[in-house]
């Protein structure tokens, strides 16, 4: 079933430009008109897209998710800021991004959405990886002093599937450290650390750092130097 995206307009929200290019077919609706389509679907038909230029969103997102528990809700700004981000997601949007995207941009962020996910800018991103890696460590680290892991097959603990250096990468990152940090910590070069992270994330069968952490939160390393202190 093809997906029908609304964009609520109002005084201070208009619709971008590229966003209706990304959608043809997409409408721009008043919040009365909005509720009224909604009260007819299911969530898995519709997705809303709102501006953080109208100073009400949060009101304007509270009231869709209460008019459709579920509802797949984006969330553009025109200058995006983390905290804001933060915000967003907390209050129950499924995507924070920047509303001048192209349009292959904004599609993506459609299908990553409709398929479940989450969308997340670059800088929220690496925040959301950093507190998430902090927060499970936190977790893990009494639990394991009081009850060793038992022992876990080799294909099931995700370090034994990579090399050395993509190891330390990966650690790196699930760190919350940018690219840029870690070629410097590494001494090689930002394409060399997209490499390697491609190469984890394909053996890993993952799709973003975030993913990473968690998958890597609990699982016996067997390399013991950690990435910044490695050397190249």
């Amino acid at each position: 079933m093809k997906t029908q995206h609304y964009f609520l307009i109002g005084a201070s929200a208009l619709v971008p430009a590229r966003w209706q290019e990304a959608f043809a077919d997409a409408k721009a609706l008043s919040a009365l008109n909005l509720m009224a389509r909604l009260r007819g679907q299911a969530p898995e038909q519709s997705m809303v897209w709102l501006s953080a230029d109208d100073a009400q969103w949060g009101k304007s997102l509270q009231q869709v998710l209460q008019m459709q528990p579920g509802a797949r809700v984006v969330l553009l700004s025109g200058a995006p800021d983390p905290q804001q981000g933060l915000l967003a997601l907390n209050a129950g949007v499924r995507a924070y991004t920047h509303a001048y995207a192209v349009p292959s941009l904004l599609q993506e962020v459609a299908t990553v959405v409709e398929h479940g996910g989450l969308w997340v800018g670059p800088e929220l991103l690496l925040r959301l990886v950093g507190s998430a890696h902090n927060a499970l460590a936190g977790r893990a680290a009494p639990v394991l002093a009081a009850t060793p892991a038992p022992a876990t097959p080799a294909a099931a603990n995700p370090w034994q599937l990579l090399s050395a250096r993509e190891a330390q990468v990966a650690r790196a990152v699930s760190a919350g450290r940018s690219n840029k940090e870690v070629a410097s910590l590494m001494f090689i070069s930002e394409r060399t650390v997209k490499a390697h992270l491609g190469a984890v994330f394909e053996k890993l069968g993952l799709r973003d750092r975030l993913q990473l952490v968690l998958r890597l939160a609990g699982s016996p390393d067997p390399q013991s130097p950690p990435a910044s202190e490695a050397k190249p």
